[in-house]
């Protein structure tokens, strides 16, 4: 994502608590690094693993020393510390900044603003904002709902009943995050998010009925902007020739921004109450997650059961 200085101040200048400065050049500098850095050791002059690229922050700490320094040492330290290639200064606390720095900004062609917000505050607020705006995105094509507490992404061919399947479980109770197309971005924690485009924000396309609006039809409850991808739904008419799964000990996985995610797979025909596959789906997923695995418990105990037998046959 291309992220300016002037998208910063629009989009989170308010939640940030911007006030602007005197030196208000360089707005369409591009932030180019997720990440924030106080000067520090930079301004008692060892700049050597001084990072470039970074959104500076000037607390109490790093204006007091400012002041002690000798007007030139102060100057000198300011052309180390701060260059064209910071996007912008942010002085925390509400403080004013002293000459020399609003000075220095202008020369260089950087803005620089102030805040209220405690430096910590400050850096702990840009850092999750760059975070999201730095994240690598991928489209998919799927429907994501929230079950339970956990995020499905069910996928699956054309016209294989995604949107039905979702319908049914928004009905009983549980929420829509996007269908058709889900965005999925990968965070730094190794998991992934799921959102939808504004375009088709809580809309369901249903054939032979159309686009509904979920949160018109169900309420607000009944819908969500975001959540975690915990597993993936894959639905697939029912092969005859294929041979399915009767015990559950195959684990599948499938990836998305190299984040691999748990895969299962639900055929489709009639006759089969796919939202309640689903849904059992989903709590035998939770129940694997708490360290309950069904599947493994009686492949156990039938291994048991069968060491037994051929002890007692001997």
């Amino acid at each position: 994502m291309k992220l300016t200085v002037q998208d910063l101040y629009d989009l989170y200048g308010n939640s940030l608590e911007f006030e602007t400065t005197k030196s208000q050049a360089g707005m369409d500098h591009p932030i180019k690094v997720a990440h924030v850095q106080r000067p520090g050791l930079s301004l008692a002059g060892y700049c050597m693993r001084k990072k470039d690229n970074r959104i500076l922050i000037f607390g109490r700490m790093e204006l007091s020393y400012l002041r002690d320094l000798n007007p030139k040492v102060r100057e000198n330290r300011l052309r180390q510390v701060i260059t064209s290639s910071n996007p912008a200064v942010i002085v925390s606390r509400g403080l004013t900044p002293p000459r020399d720095l609003v000075k220095h900004c202008q020369q260089v062609g950087i803005p620089l603003f102030r805040t209220p917000l405690q430096s910590m505050a400050l850096m702990s607020k840009l850092t999750v904002i760059l975070s999201d705006a730095f994240s690598p995105i991928e489209s998919v094509h799927g429907t994501l709902i929230e079950a339970y507490g956990i995020g499905v992404l069910i996928r699956g061919d054309s016209s294989v009943g995604k949107s039905e399947a979702a319908l049914g479980l928004i009905e009983r109770g549980h929420r829509l995050i996007s269908d058709d197309v889900v965005l999925l971005k990968g965070k730094e924690e190794r998991r992934l998010i799921g959102s939808g485009p504004n375009l088709n924000k809580h809309l369901l396309e249903l054939r032979g009925i159309g686009i509904v609006n979920v949160a018109h039809l169900f309420g607000a409850v009944s819908v969500r902007g975001e959540v975690p991808v915990d597993m993936v739904i894959h639905l697939e008419d029912w092969d005859e020739t294929h041979y399915y799964d009767r015990v559950g000990l195959e684990e599948r996985f499938t990836e998305f921004l190299g984040i691999k995610v748990p895969l299962y797979l639900n055929p489709v025909k009639p006759g089969r109450d796919i939202v309640l596959l689903i849904e059992t789906t989903i709590l035998n997923h939770r129940l694997k997650e708490m360290g309950y695995h069904s599947a493994k418990e009686f492949n156990q105990k039938l291994l048991e059961e069968i060491a037994r037998k051929r002890h007692v046959g001997r």
